[in-house]
């Protein structure tokens, strides 16, 4: 069967140039090793979030990888717990990579995902996240052990701050954001209630707004 016959041969083709792209930014040939990347990205935030946000998630994935994020999924025991260290040990194992180099490799996925789908997309998806894994899958690190003692407080740290603040009122902000997008096309209160809640619970981790009874 000639290629411009088979069914197939689009949805492949994009799965590649997505693979390809990972491929570049992790500076690699081995189409191999961004694929179980991928598939480790997909599978270690899928089991982190919701199923609706799962399939805001999906909605623009090519075909294949689409089928790759819902193989072994599911819906009842999602979303898992949040830690850190269960997320490290995860994605390496499904990547097959140290964990040291599991940072670098999400960020790759993260960059990737994010040019190729719309503005906004992934970022309000990843806001139901915590911070930490919000960072690990931007391309940051773990935190030293030196992160845990008292901080220095200078320009720097406080610009790192502000930074960080900025930053969670933006995920809150996205989060609402589609809460009212889908609101336009559903009309469901409850989604946005919803939508409301989790941006709460972002403001909440850096105590960017107070819970009720707190004045």
């Amino acid at each position: 069967m000639s290629s411009h016959k088979d069914p197939l041969s689009a949805a492949v083709h994009t799965a590649h140039e997505w693979l390809n792209a990972v491929a570049d930014r992790i500076g690699t040939e081995d189409r191999a090793i961004s694929y179980h990347v991928v598939r480790a990205w997909l599978h270690t935030v899928r089991d982190r979030i919701s199923v609706p946000a799962s399939a805001h998630l999906t909605a623009q994935l090519p075909e294949i990888l689409r089928g790759i994020y819902y193989e072994g999924w599911v819906p009842s025991h999602v979303p898992v717990a949040h830690g850190t260290e269960e997320f490290l040990t995860q994605f390496a194992h499904e990547a097959m990579i140290s964990r040291d180099d599991v940072a670098r490799a999400a960020g790759a996925v993260t960059d990737v995902f994010m040019d190729r789908c719309s503005p906004g997309q992934l970022d309000g998806v990843l806001a139901v996240l915590p911070v930490r894994l919000r960072e690990l899958l931007r391309g940051f690190p773990e935190p030293s052990p030196e992160a845990g003692k008292p901080a220095v407080h200078n320009d720097t740290h406080g610009v790192a701050a502000v930074e960080r603040r900025l930053q969670l009122l933006g995920d809150a902000v996205a989060v609402l954001a589609r809460g009212l997008e889908e609101l336009q096309t559903t009309g469901d209160d409850e989604r946005r209630a919803v939508a409301a809640q989790q941006a709460h619970r972002i403001l909440m981790k850096e105590h960017l707004t107070t819970a009720p009874g707190d004045h």
